[in-house]
Parts: structure tokens; sequence; C-alpha cells
């Protein structure tokens, strides 16, 4: 074992988690209470604090919601857990854009306020619409791995559940490219139940192609009188999310992001270079659902993630870097967030 940290020239990339709105968590509760994981259980299982989901928050961290919909899948022993989170989604999951979408006068200004007001609802990746002659191709573009099915899955079937609502009957189907691997059996088939066409799985990119015209249909039950008030208060919203105050949960992570590398993450160092006494800050914490333990872990795997994508970083120096004494202990921790090893992970990457 090398008796001081490697030199590495490297530095620590700024960190602010993503969220998710508590509307848009309120569909993945629901499917594990249809079969029956409650939120305490739930919360416990993916090793948050355990009254985090209940009330249901304003907002959670992204990087938690995708551990969520894993463990509620592994709970449920429900291999289409993503998809069945996916059918509960309603027009109020997506928050104040979902009043836009429903004021829109087509489906393809629809599309394009989807993608301009996503991040409204969560930072769980992003949306994009190309016309190619004939065919409308809708990509989203995931901030996850991509073998991430229960959130690719529930993305998906979320959209198809929604479509279908505003469109006030089925769409035609699409032909659909996913980038994980699917399931690899028979039941693959609730797939062309859920999504409306059977999909086709390891894909570059997660597409759905159709008909162009779809784009032209108009919205049955949209008043677009509203669109312009709607969309003026979404307008709104999205500049207070630009210009809010960094939470403390936000600047605890970005300070042990700065500090991992100099193996000076304590909670009493953070909390120094917070103004804050330790039991202060483990108070504040615990006030907002939250814990220096989970910051430090979503700090760490968010960036382990950034270094697995750097080819001239060893496993040993990245572990280092996150202020592990081994490379077994990073490699242990890396398998509990991602259900993969660090090696495999960088393996996907490169493929």
């Amino acid at each position: 074992m090398p008796s001081q940290r490697p030199e590495v020239a490297v530095s620590p990339p700024s960190f602010r988690a993503g969220r998710v709105s508590g509307a848009y968590l309120r569909p993945l509760l629901e499917a594990a209470a249809a079969r029956g994981i409650g939120a305490q259980d739930l919360s416990m299982a993916a090793g948050l604090p355990r009254h985090c989901l209940r009330p249901l928050p304003e907002s959670l961290a992204a990087d938690h919601y995708v551990r969520l919909l894993d463990v509620g899948a592994a709970l449920a022993r429900d291999r289409h857990f993503g998809l069945h989170v996916g059918e509960k989604v309603k027009l109020s999951t997506y928050s104040a854009y979902g009043l836009v979408l429903l004021s829109c006068r087509d489906f393809g200004q629809a599309f394009e306020q989807s993608a301009r007001y996503e991040q409204l609802a969560h930072d769980l990746g992003r949306s994009s619409m190309q016309v190619d002659g004939g065919l409308a191709h809708y990509a989203w573009h995931s901030n996850y791995a991509p073998g991430q099915r229960h959130l690719i899955d529930s993305v998906f079937a979320g959209i198809r559940v929604l479509s279908d609502w505003l469109a006030g009957a089925a769409l035609p189907p699409a032909s659909i490219v996913l980038t994980h691997p699917g399931c690899g059996d028979d039941s693959e088939r609730e797939y062309a139940r859920v999504l409306g066409s059977q999909p086709r799985f390891g894909g570059p990119a997660n597409v759905a192609s159709f008909d162009a015209r779809v784009l032209d249909w108009p919205m049955p039950n949209a008043d677009a009188s509203l669109y312009p008030l709607l969309q003026r208060h979404a307008d709104h919203l999205l500049k207070q999310r630009a210009q809010a105050d960094v939470s403390l949960g936000d600047r605890v992570r970005a300070a042990i992001a700065c500090n991992l590398a100099r193996d000076r993450v304590r909670l009493g160092t953070i909390a120094d270079q917070l103004n804050l006494s330790p039991r202060t800050l483990q108070r504040k914490l615990s006030e907002a659902g939250t814990s220096f333990q989970l910051l430090l872990d979503e700090a760490r795997f968010a960036l382990a993630k950034d270094y697995l994508r750097q080819d001239g970083l060893s496993l040993t120096d990245i572990a280092f870097l996150l202020g592990f004494r081994e490379q077994s202990a990073f490699t242990h921790a890396f398998k509990d967030w991602s259900g993969l090893n660090p090696g495999a992970y960088r393996s996907g990457l490169a493929g």
C-alpha cells in the first residue's frame, strides 16, 4: 500500500446534484405501494433516511431517485418496474410544465415545450426532437449510464401514457430503440403492451421514431388561450430555479468535492468551512431529510463517474482521489451505488 496519495493531475469538477420534483417522485411511490412496498421500507432499503419520502418532499436528489427505482424493482421482484412506474404518470406528474403541455395547440408544440421545461420536473436527462423527411425522431438523453433500464423504461412509458391521454386515444405505434439490453426473455412482451410496440435493445441512443404528421395533430382538450400565461409562469419558474440560492446540501457537496483529493473530508472540517458547528450542521442536514454520510456518498459517486471516464486514471488512483484508503473499499462502495463494479462501469462507457 502506498504511503502517500498519488500525484494525479486532475481537479475535482464542481458538484451540484440534480433533483427530481416531489410530483415526479409520486408515480414511483404509487407503483411501489401497488406492489406492497411502503415508502419507509423503500427509503430504508435504498440507504436513505427512514422518513425522507413521507410526507412527500418538495424535491429529491436525482441520484436517490434512480437508486429508488432499482431498489423498488428488487423489493417488488418486478422486472418491469420502470414501465409500471411510467404507467402511473399523470399530467400533474410534470408539475407546472404539465399545464403548458395541456395548453399547446398540437403535439409538435407540446414536444417543443417538453424539451424546454423538462427540467422543472427532473434533472434525469433531456429531450430533443428532429424531423427527417416523413419521420419525427424523439430522443431522450439520459444523464445516467445507458444500462439504467428502469429509469429509461419509466421515462418512455410515462411519455407514452401522457401522450395517449393528451390525444384522447392511443397514438400510432412508434419504432423504439433503447440503450439498455432489455430482459432477454419472454417477459419483454410487456414492453409492447405498455409502449405500444416492441423496442430494439442495445441501441446507440434512446429514440422513438414515428410519422411526422402526428406532430400536426391538434390537442383535443387544449385551451390555447391560456398558453401565453402558462408559458410566462413556467419561464418565471425556470428563472427562479437558475437564480435560486445554493442549498446547504449543495454547499456541503461542493465542499466535499473540493476536499476529497486532499483527504480533508471530515464533518468538523466541512462544518468549519461553512462557518457552522458540527452539531448545527448535523441538525440542519437532518431537518433537510439527509445526512453528512449521504452527501459524502453522493459527491463520491458523482466524482467517481467522472473519473472513470478519464482513461489516464487507474482504479487505485480514483480510490485515493475519493478518499478511500484501499481500492477494495472503493470497489465495494461503487457497486452499492451503481450495481456495477468500477471496471464494468468503465467498460460500459467504452462500449
